[in-house]
């Protein structure tokens, strides 16, 4: 009996550090070319669907970046400076790391359900895996941008000033504008009957336009063209 307990004692412990084993160190799956923790990869599919509140303000880094460090800083500017409220949770559960996945633990998206916004979100993955409407809240909310290019400049501006510069140059307001809309050309020059300047306003829209054959014509070219150049430009999002 003694033996028997020991060797399943044994098993047991062996069991138990083959677990911990593979949750400190799992093995990596490959998507979209990008090497990733497994749990990772497979929290990849729900995070897909996922919905970017206006909002959101996503930190998006290289691991051991300074992403804790940053997460902080803007927990406290959120929380007024108070430190007794963030330390109302661990910075996990306030700043939600997005593709977090591991067993026993409570995934990056359940971890979302209890918080509020204004919400700071974390991420470690690459540009190509981001979901698409965190890439998209890039141009939902122009008027932070905006307030980011008045900070570069060292401007300010009354909020009714700037409220009208949002509106006046939404794509909606810009494509009718012919001073914005370039329509004042020469139609020799650009015919806005053929193709207008300003068309949809949405990016990829070249996938309603080239097909499959022209769109690997013009990889090869560009390919071609650029080779030996340092230049890497995001044609796609």
């Amino acid at each position: 009996m003694q033996a028997a307990t020991a060797l399943g004692s044994s098993h047991k412990r062996q069991g138990s550090m083959e677990l911990v084993q593979d949750t400190s160190r799992p093995p990596l799956e490959y998507v979209k070319g990008f090497p990733l923790i497994k749990y990772f990869a497979e929290a990849l599919g729900p995070l897909q669907n996922f919905e970017a509140w206006p909002d959101d303000v996503l930190i998006s880094t290289y691991p051991k970046s300074g992403t804790t460090w940053v997460s902080e800083i803007l927990d406290m500017i959120y929380q007024g400076g108070d430190l007794e409220k963030c330390r109302r949770a661990p910075i996990f559960i306030r700043v939600p790391f997005l593709e977090f996945k591991a067993p026993g633990f409570p995934s990056g998206m359940e971890s979302l359900k209890d918080v509020s916004a204004p919400r700071l979100l974390k991420t470690h993955l690459p540009l190509a895996l981001i979901p698409q409407s965190l890439l998209d809240q890039k141009v939902k909310d122009p008027k932070r941008e905006i307030q980011k290019i008045l900070k570069f400049l060292g401007c300010s501006l009354p909020e009714k000033t700037l409220d009208h510069i949002v509106q006046s140059t939404s794509f909606k307001e810009m494509k009718k504008n012919p001073m914005a809309n370039y329509s004042t050309v020469p139609t020799d020059f650009m015919d806005h009957n053929i193709s207008a300047f300003m068309r949809k306003g949405i990016t990829g829209d070249w996938k309603h336009t080239f097909t499959v054959a022209q769109n690997e014509r013009f990889d090869a070219h560009y390919a071609e063209e650029m080779a030996g150049s340092e230049l890497n430009f995001r044609l796609q999002l």
